[in-house]
């Protein structure tokens, strides 16, 4: 891809930090200049203002929504690089269709989102939440503590990509068995076993899922997964809060069927439903489980230099499609900078593994933390939705697992 003839402009549209120090640095040192957006995700109208005012060469985006329009209204426009790992705020097929590259940091944070996870299943197991509830409210009652041993438990994994391996790797540490739903995983998962996912519903004590929110995934887990799962079961989710039907689990919750549910996400955040909150069994934090100090700073560092890297005409470590050819560049078998040939179909492919299955769409999916919706990708096509049907493989990776989203 050639170069700008140049200095740059890159967008940064929003961001979750105190300010945009890390990212100017990176862009500013290849004589490139930043612009910043608001903190906050903006609207989509407000983004596409934005680009069509500062036409920028790159854009970074946290949870801001980048769509069709966005894309378009930037003719010099190379690079739209998440800051993060899912894509559903960013319209991938447009960016695709115009010559764009879309590029995420698929693993910043699998130790964090991982530890998140577990740490949620340790706080339901042993009461952490709930009692220190009891004892501020002046209720000292160990007698009426009904507490459980997690290496006894069975435990389910649904996608069993890189967040959804060290999650297994940690439960299997404590003892407890680990179920494993995912079409992509491979056949000799040492200490997990695959099963499809109703069977993983019906058997598992805890629920845990690891997986990207695309059209197929929308919903994955509603009234009638919720009744599969055993009585007094544990649902996590540190993924996407459209993974989840919250209004049934907020059911299931208040019917006694459920004993817990520990989100990290909600399809409504930032707004909790009352109803919901009312719930003694729901642990809820607000979209945290990807942050340390350490994963920040290096998804700040990593997404910048992925835009640095692309105005410069390489190409990027960690593409999530394939670019159609803009006028003076070449085309096809564009190599991806960590050696993965980015095939015709959009598949990223490693150079001894392979085929993953998912290829770049276009869907509707929330906005990370807002409660709008933007133009995003299916990160895999033609899977199916619902109980026993395939999850998406993680895009811009060469691995064949289904992925997750941060």
């Amino acid at each position: 891809m050639t170069p700008p003839s140049r200095p740059g402009t890159v967008l940064l549209t929003d961001y979750a930090w105190p300010d945009d120090s890390v990212e100017r640095a990176v862009v500013e040192a290849a004589g490139h200049t930043l612009v910043t957006g608001p903190a906050g995700p903006a609207p989509a109208e407000a983004v596409e203002r934005l680009v069509a005012e500062h036409r920028p060469d790159g854009i970074l985006t946290c949870w801001a929504p980048v769509s069709a329009a966005a894309i378009d209204a930037s003719p010099e426009l190379r690079i739209v690089a998440r800051l993060g790992v899912g894509l559903d705020n960013i319209a991938v097929d447009a960016a695709t269709e115009r010559g764009v590259w879309v590029t995420n940091v698929p693993d910043y944070c699998v130790e964090e989102v991982s530890d998140h996870a577990v740490g949620m299943v340790l706080a339901w197991t042993r009461g952490l939440a709930r009692y220190d509830r009891e004892v501020r409210a002046g209720r000292w009652d160990p007698a009426g503590a009904r507490l459980r041993r997690l290496s006894t438990l069975t435990c389910g994994v649904v996608g069993y990509g890189r967040i959804g391996r060290a999650t297994a790797r940690k439960l299997g540490a404590f003892g407890c068995r680990v179920l494993a739903h995912d079409p992509h995983a491979p056949k000799d998962a040492a200490g997990v076993e695959l099963t499809d996912l109703e069977d993983l519903l019906r058997r598992s004590d805890v629920v845990i899922l690891h997986v990207p929110l695309t059209p197929a995934t929308h919903h994955l887990v509603g009234a009638e997964q919720l009744a599969l799962m055993r009585p007094g079961g544990l649902l996590v989710n540190v993924s996407r809060g459209g993974l989840v039907d919250t209004d049934a689990v907020t059911e299931s919750l208040a019917a006694g069927h459920l004993d817990g549910a520990a989100l990290d996400v909600l399809e409504t955040e930032p707004r909790v439903p009352a109803r919901l909150l009312a719930q003694p069994g729901a642990l809820l934090t607000p979209h945290i489980a990807f942050s340390s100090d350490a994963s920040v700073t290096e998804l700040r560092r990593r997404a910048a230099e992925e835009v640095v890297r692309t105005l410069a005409g390489e190409a990027p470590t960690h593409p999530c499609n394939r670019p159609a050819a803009r006028d003076g560049d070449g085309d096809g078998g564009v190599q991806a900078g960590n050696g993965a040939d980015v095939g015709a179909a959009g598949q990223v492919r490693g150079p001894a593994e392979p085929t993953s299955a998912g290829t770049a769409g276009t869907a509707s999916g929330t906005a990370g933390p807002t409660s709008g919706t933007a133009g995003a990708p299916a990160e895999a096509a033609g899977v199916a939705a619902g109980i026993g049907g395939a999850l998406p493989a993680e895009p811009g990776t060469a691995r064949t697992t289904a992925g997750e989203s941060r």
